[in-house]
């Protein structure tokens, strides 16, 4: 678990920076130049990636159950990721309601699959990871929309194409994800095929 904790402590830590030390950010973004804080902030995301699965799969062998959840929640889960993975591409795809709402798609997103996996997994290492995702989106989100306040951000109106592309585009990623990959990755089938 203490290696779990460490990936996380690096990722979500590296990933934190706008919310708990922007200005921070700000200088050393000025002293250094945007593109190698950019590649100072990648290696240290990749790196806090890495320890973070390799602690996951550790402390998954401990098989420590904290609650018990119905046999149907799975499927609220899935359910759950059908909005998640939508959410995801709206941070990318222009013109969409979902970034026209609610500005941080992707944060919200993430919000949204740790709920979603907290609901159908009740086992220690998953209770950790999820929830430290989830506390993690929480504090983004509120900090995002902060400074949107403060800089007097405005965002572009959606509209149906690009919204209607945005559903589209996340339906696929879902489809691909939850179908194709999440066993193979991850270890479960989220389906149960």
């Amino acid at each position: 678990m203490a290696i779990l904790i460490l990936g996380l402590v690096i990722f979500l830590g590296i990933h934190s920076t706008r919310i708990f030390a922007d200005g921070w950010r700000t200088s050393m973004v000025a002293r250094m130049g945007l593109w190698p804080w950019k590649g100072l902030y990648t290696a240290i995301s990749i790196l806090g990636f890495i320890v973070l699965v390799i602690g996951f799969r550790m402390a998954r062998r401990d098989t420590m159950v904290l609650y018990s959840t119905p046999s149907w929640m799975p499927h609220v889960t899935a359910l759950l990721m059908v909005f998640s993975m939508i959410l995801f591409v709206a941070a990318y795809i222009p013109k969409n309601w979902f970034k026209a709402k609610f500005h941080h798609p992707q944060v919200l997103s993430v919000k949204t699959w740790a709920v979603a996996h907290l609901l159908s997994n009740g086992v220690a290492a998953d209770v950790v990871l999820f929830g430290a995702f989830l506390l993690w989106a929480v504090l983004s989100f509120s900090a995002a929309r902060r400074r949107d306040r403060a800089n007097g951000t405005v965002y572009a109106p959606g509209n149906v194409i690009g919204t209607s592309i945005t559903i589209a585009a996340g339906l696929v990623a879902w489809s691909v994800f939850a179908l194709l990959l999440h066993g193979p990755l991850i270890g479960v089938r989220p389906l149960g095929y």
